[in-house]
């Protein structure tokens, strides 16, 4: 598949920006900062420069393994912040040295004992849509191997009594919903890269999709795993549910590759849903909307959206004009109509300061509203690749928190994060919506943006980061809901989890991959 994707920008080669479009979109932001820009042209691949291999792949391993530049670049590389900007200026200082594509489980153990034989790291890669550099090589090793697992992406089996499916992990997102519908059946998980990531990637960093509530995270989902380490195959027993002993299959999600790599899954998967129900509800002020939501979640409607949206963040992505909040409503059923739970919510929204009727302006303006946030939403991934060597600084950040912290906590990282803005960009703008939500508390998602220097990105960019995941670890938060930990959040990670929880993921690491070989320097020290 990486043969059809573009080396810089988020999605295909066909869909990269054109030259005119990239003119447009340097047009745009220096007539909104009143500057002057010149936008940078990306590299083509033929003149993307690697230094040469350090590893000589063996005979035997020699049919499924590249160490051609092109293949080679593009799995450098997730689409981090700091990923996009080097792309795009066709950086390269540290790529891998080849890219295996097992078929199966033994080509798989093939290269595992080769990585281990030689000490290079063993990185796997599903979709490459990593934003936290998951699939970046370490610098200090003597060799980097990209494990690309789309050589093994089927869907291998199907059980429509108890609702599941065995599915390696290479298969992405499109595909598992191509082999399910004709069953009338989804997994229903769909993350903003789902089209370009894969399950295993899910598994291996706790990916969350569109759905608010109720099932969120791929291990609500998952029942068994399959995974090839450099000790063995650790293989987990599908069951529907288990008082046996710690989940060992927990213990595989978000395990984010450094205890071998995922080679399949059972995951349970449900009827379509036919009945919908959706509305968008606007509010004076963003307490307001938090609170409706709140209200909502703790009622346990379980709505399937029920994001919120600050002023700033529903003018932006929804079109509204900056004085009110969205509450972005959706339920959906395969058999059970859901205009009764969507009746419920709006007269809790209402309760709380929402402006929602049927038939009124502001219900038509509230649907408007919700119909512009979802194209945003999807659209944003692609818009980003035409801003790309402006010298904006345009990055997200998510977490979650408790309903009791969340005032004091939404003040301190937003002050935290403007603050570094005006810093470093000398001013910005810091958005938050709600993604996900829980009767404890939700899971804000934060969008930040200012003008920095072209050329200096990267280092402004770190600055604005670190301010705000430092504000986010000290307010009480987790420095990850979704994103996963890879090598941007490390130094926070350390002081989230448990000490203790540290060394016992340590002895499990030594048990499971004794050179330490296998994605080194993600969740622990190498």
């Amino acid at each position: 598949m990486d043969s059809q994707r573009s080396l810089w920008a988020w999605g295909l080669e066909s869909q990269e920006p054109t030259r005119e479009q990239l003119q447009q979109a340097a047009s745009r932001l220096a007539a909104k900062y009143k500057v002057n820009l010149v936008p940078a042209a990306p590299p083509g691949s033929d003149v993307i420069e690697l230094r040469p291999p350090r590893a000589r792949v063996p005979r035997a391993l020699a049919a499924f393994t590249s160490t051609g530049t092109r293949t080679r670049a593009f799995h450098s590389y997730g689409h981090s912040f700091r990923d996009r900007v080097r792309k795009f200026h066709g950086s390269y200082p540290n790529p891998v040295d080849a890219v295996a594509a097992p078929r199966n489980e033994d080509e798989l153990s093939a290269v595992l004992d080769w990585c281990s034989s030689k000490g290079y790291a063993a990185l796997p890669f599903g979709g490459g849509s990593s934003v936290v550099g998951g699939v970046e090589p370490p610098q200090s090793v003597p060799g980097a191997v990209s494990v690309d697992m789309s050589s093994m992406g089927q869907v291998l089996e199907g059980d429509t009594v108890s609702r599941a499916a065995r599915i390696q992990a290479g298969t992405f997102g499109p595909a598992i919903e191509r082999h399910l519908k004709p069953h009338g059946l989804t997994l229903r998980h769909f993350p903003q890269s789902f089209e370009f990531s894969t399950l295993g990637g899910w598994i291996a960093t706790r990916s969350a999709g569109h759905y608010a509530t109720n099932q969120t995270h791929i291990e609500d989902f998952v029942k068994s795993v399959r995974m090839v380490t450099p000790s063995g195959v650790w293989a987990s027993r599908r069951l529907p549910g288990s008082g046996a002993g710690p989940d060992p299959n927990r213990y595989v999600a978000g395990s984010e590759g450094i205890l071998g790599v995922i080679t399949e899954a059972w995951v349970r998967v449900q009827a379509s849903p036919r009945r919908r129900a959706s509305a968008g509800v606007e509010f004076p002020s963003f307490a307001q909307a938090a609170a409706a939501a709140r209200a909502i979640v703790q009622t346990k409607l379980w709505p399937a959206n029920c994001r919120v949206l600050d002023e700033g963040e529903a003018q932006v992505a929804a079109g509204m004009d900056g004085s009110r909040a969205l509450l972005v409503l959706g339920f959906e059923s395969a058999d059970v109509p859901q205009d009764g739970p969507m009746q419920v919510a709006l007269d809790i929204a209402r309760e709380n300061g929402g402006m929602q009727n049927a038939g009124d302006k502001g219900a038509a303006r509230g649907q408007d509203a919700v119909a512009l946030w979802r194209r945003s939403f999807l659209e944003m991934p692609f818009v980003w690749n035409t801003l790309l060597g402006l010298g904006l600084i345009n990055d997200t950040f998510e977490t979650a928190v408790t309903w009791d912290r969340w005032s004091q906590f939404h003040e301190q990282v937003r002050a935290a994060t403007f603050d570094a803005l005006r810093r470093v960009c000398g001013g910005g703008m810091v958005t938050c919506r709600f993604t996900h939500l829980y009767p404890d508390g939700p899971a804000p998602y934060y969008t930040f943006t200012g003008l920095g220097k072209q050329g200096s990105e990267m280092e402004m960019w770190a600055e604005v980061k670190a301010a705000a995941s430092e504000a986010v670890i000290s307010s009480g938060g987790t420095i990850t809901h979704h994103h996963a930990v890879g090598r941007d959040h490390r130094p926070w990670y350390d002081r989230e989890r448990p000490d203790l929880f540290a060394g016992a993921l340590r002895a499990a690491k030594k048990a499971l991959d004794p050179i330490g070989v296998m994605n080194p320097g993600v969740l622990i020290e190498p």
